[in-house]
């Protein structure tokens, strides 16, 4: 399995340009995943992606944490922690930098391990582009040259990419030809897969949970509204049959106002001075041990008798 992770910015088209890359490797007829990953969607912010490609079913899934081919996008994460660029990077690793420096010069101010290859990307969509928009064709041709794809493939799954992003005929046409000149400048260097990864070792966590009356809103807090009755709204009241009640507290939980307590015997106890009536715990309760009583005319709604 060819294993690829893409570093980039918001707004630079690495998420794209994996998806290139995996539909081009489909288009060959290998087996494809691509996936990525980020936080908040804002221009700049560092995100990742990742492209796996087999001949037989893939069943690995998630973060590429042994990447076989690391392609970077800008230059710039490589400085930024939070970006974790240098990840399960070796010397076995091939390397992939949008820069305007030579391998050799790049490898020396970074100190990238692995098999470093350059070219500068962006300097090549602003003198044919115009501006400085999206490189995600030119990143997803040289992904796949260094991956070992064929330049008719990646023809292809540039124009589908595009076609779905709704880019015009002739724009896409434009990004090929740009594109796999980059597939053809770009220098190869040695991509080795299937190597030995270590094993992962993680130490599972076994979650505690807070009692379901941790955290909820409840009508007899303090700063809440409990001087407020508002049980004289209702028309109808809920009653419970207690023979029919399983203990369930979705009740207790789907109570907007907060006006169902528990047993311990898990059974609702009803505050009525606080109920206006509202029948959600009734329509919710799955047992129907809770049904809907017409209050008397006259009474005193909230009053329990």
């Amino acid at each position: 399995m060819r294993a690829v992770r893409f570093h980039g910015r918001g707004g630079q088209g690495a998420k794209t340009a994996s998806r290139i890359l995996g539909t081009a490797a489909f288009l060959e007829g290998f087996v494809a995943q691509d996936s990525p990953i980020y936080g908040a969607e804002r221009r700049g912010a560092p995100v990742a992606a990742f492209t796996r490609i087999a001949k037989d079913p893939i069943r690995e899934r998630g973060v590429i944490v042994h990447p076989d081919l690391v392609v970077i996008a800008d230059a710039s994460l490589v400085q930024d922690p939070a970006a974790r660029v240098l990840d399960g990077i070796d010397e076995r690793t091939a390397v992939f930098v949008n820069t305007s420096l030579t391998a050799e010069q790049c490898q020396a101010q970074t100190s990238l391990p692995g098999r470093l290859t350059t070219l500068d990307l962006t300097d090549i969509a602003l003198q044919q582009f115009g501006k400085r928009g999206a490189i995600s064709a030119l990143l997803g041709a040289v992904a796949g040259r260094l991956a070992g794809l064929h330049r008719e493939s990646m023809s292809g799954a540039i124009a589908r990419e595009l076609a779905d992003l709704g880019l015009a005929v002739p724009v896409i046409e434009h990004n090929q030809t740009i594109a796999l000149q980059c597939y053809d400048a770009v220098r190869t260097v040695p991509l080795e897969t299937g190597a030995a990864q270590p094993a992962a070792s993680a130490q599972l966590q076994v979650p505690s949970y807070e009692p379901p009356t941790r955290g909820t809103a409840r009508i007899s807090a303090a700063a809440n509204s409990i001087l407020r009755e508002t049980g004289g709204w209702r028309t109808f009241r809920p009653v419970l049959v207690p023979d029919k009640c399983n203990g369930c507290w979705l009740c207790f939980a789907y109570c907007p106002d907060g006006v169902i307590s528990m047993t311990k015997d898990d059974r609702p106890v009803i505050d009525y001075a606080h109920c206006k009536g509202c029948q959600i715990c009734v329509h919710e309760c799955p047992t129907e041990a809770l049904v809907a009583e017409r209050e008397q005319e006259g009474a005193v709604a909230w009053k329990a008798k």
